[in-house]
């Protein structure tokens, strides 16, 4: 099989794949997605918060972009990886009126959103007010308000992007993490976080359903990750149940992030049936995410448990001195939680959000297809995979 790759390089994606992606996607094309358009939370804000409340301050940035990018990050972010592997410009934040350009696309996404509204403000809870509900009001705002400034020509036609990229982008989505932690904050039992799973989800079904009324066709959706695995949940919760895996993670809220992750799955399978032209990817990072911490050493990774960028404890984490921030003594400031000496071994930046590097370990397994139902890669998520 070797020899063959090599002497027959320009066919070697097709005979080296031909086992793990279906032979109804071969006979197709990659995708030419002109644009992506992306709903979610810090997992995937590029900006939205940073231009709403106040930009994420330094260190953050400091690996990629070399200062704050309105990123909760030292640099980049899955989505920003998925953009750049489909020859797009990373994504400009919708909510952020300065040096932005959306042409390929608009980012809707803020840190801190969830699903479902929450009953509280950003000050009292640290949950964003742009709910998934929100971001689809912005989002239908966008399209139709960019058409008409398109259409005025000189520096609009140049910032907006064209009516029909509407219906061939790309649809991203990273949301539902918080609407889990959310519950646990206001001191719900798990039993109790539970049981609004299922209308979290209806509510998630319906936004899918206006953007596919809108014309939108390609979803790639997230499932959330091992929130039991985070050192803010570690640090804030654990206190409460003590159950621990082998891998020092709270067992019982990874258990309800995968409850969540089955009623999603079940939402998609669902969706495709009620959007007959949709073609919906269901992205299983949370197994990906777990590898990575778990198996951190076997990956080139230091400390899973711990916040690169934070101050004191266990987990390297202090809800009250987050990443970059200072303490007074002696009537001055000092800057206590810095960033650590290597950023790319680390897996969490702060407690809440990964590093670059950790993100490009994330992407680089998912890219291909293989944590993906139907197993298709991330160019191929414009093609309907039909079941014999």
């Amino acid at each position: 099989m070797e020899p063959f790759c090599l002497r027959f390089i320009l066919t070697l994606v097709v005979v080296c794949s031909v086992n793990s992606v279906p032979n109804t996607v071969l006979a197709n094309n990659p995708c030419d997605f002109p644009a992506i358009f992306n709903f979610g939370d810090s997992n995937s804000d590029t900006g939205g918060l940073s231009a709403a409340f106040g930009q994420a301050g330094p260190p953050n940035g400091e690996s990629f972009f070399h200062g704050p990018a309105g990123r909760y990050s030292d640099g980049r972010l899955v989505v920003d990886f998925i953009a750049e592997s489909l020859g797009l410009p990373y994504l400009s934040a919708y909510l952020d009126s300065v040096g932005s350009n959306f042409t390929h696309g608009a980012n809707f996404a803020t840190a801190g959103s969830t699903i479902r509204p929450q009953n509280t403000t950003l000050h009292q809870s640290g949950f964003s007010p742009i709910s998934l509900n929100v971001q689809y009001y912005e989002y239908n705002d966008f399209q139709h308000r960019s058409q008409i400034f398109r259409s005025k020509g000189g520096v609009f036609k140049g910032l907006l992007p064209k009516g029909e990229d509407f219906s061939g982008a790309l649809y991203t989505f990273d949301i539902g993490q918080n609407d889990l932690t959310a519950g646990y904050f206001l001191n719900m039992t798990t039993d109790q976080v539970r049981a609004y799973v299922p209308d979290v989800l209806d509510q998630f079904k319906t936004i899918i359903k206006y953007i596919y009324d809108h014309g939108g066709r390609s979803y790639w959706i997230h499932n959330t990750g091992p929130v039991g695995c985070l050192p803010y949940v570690l640090d804030r919760l654990l206190i409460t149940t003590g159950q621990v895996d082998k891998f020092g993670c709270a067992s019982p809220f990874n258990e309800v992030a995968q409850y969540f992750n089955r009623r999603l799955k079940e939402a998609v399978v669902q969706l495709r049936k009620d959007l007959p032209l949709a073609a919906i990817t269901y992205v299983d990072v949370y197994s990906v995410k777990y590898e990575l911490i778990s198996q951190a050493k076997k990956h080139g990774f230091e400390h899973p448990l711990r916040a690169c960028c934070g101050h004191g404890g266990k987990y390297n984490y202090n809800m009250h001195i987050g990443c970059g921030g200072k303490i007074r003594v002696k009537g001055k400031e000092v800057l206590v939680a810095k960033s650590c000496k290597d950023p790319s071994v680390a897996i969490s930046w702060d407690g809440v959000h990964f590093t670059e590097a950790a993100n490009k370990w994330v992407f680089d397994q998912i890219e291909d297809g293989s944590f993906s139902d139907p197993p298709i890669p991330l160019k191929m998520a414009c093609h309907r995979h039909h079941k014999h």
